[in-house]
């Protein structure tokens, strides 16, 4: 019943920003976890960024410093600010999101991915 929204995804130079939005719809009690993730091409998923319900932010030591990842809880949305691009940060990004729907249930979705190029 929850689907997610990316956007913000698209071709930027070396040393660019570029910024993420991810939007969640449907039957949402409230938001716990929300992260980004990214995958490059022939590559494993990685886990980007991380921000817990109260705000807590985890980053992967490659975007430390570069990349902010923050939430509007009003909004249900989770966005990635990212900045100082390099051409090794090209992958898809995937929002994922964990949900309490119900009482205590929770479930996790996905995004449906949008694509990020650095590149001259």
């Amino acid at each position: 019943q929850v689907q997610l929204v990316e956007s913000g995804g698209g071709l930027v130079q070396p040393g660019g920003s570029l910024n993420l939005s991810c939007a969640a719809t449907g039957s949402i009690f409230s938001i716990n976890s929300m992260r980004w993730y990214r995958q490059a091409s022939g590559k494993q998923r990685e886990l980007v960024a991380a921000i817990t319900s109260g705000g807590t932010t985890n980053y992967a030591d490659s975007v430390k410093g570069r990349f902010t990842i923050s939430r509007d809880n009003a909004k249900y949305t989770v966005s990635l600010q990212m900045m100082s691009l390099k051409p090794e940060d090209t992958a898809v990004y995937y929002c994922y999101v964990i949900v309490n729907s119900r009482g205590n249930v929770f479930y996790a979705y996905w995004g449906q991915g949008t694509q990020v190029t650095v590149s001259s």
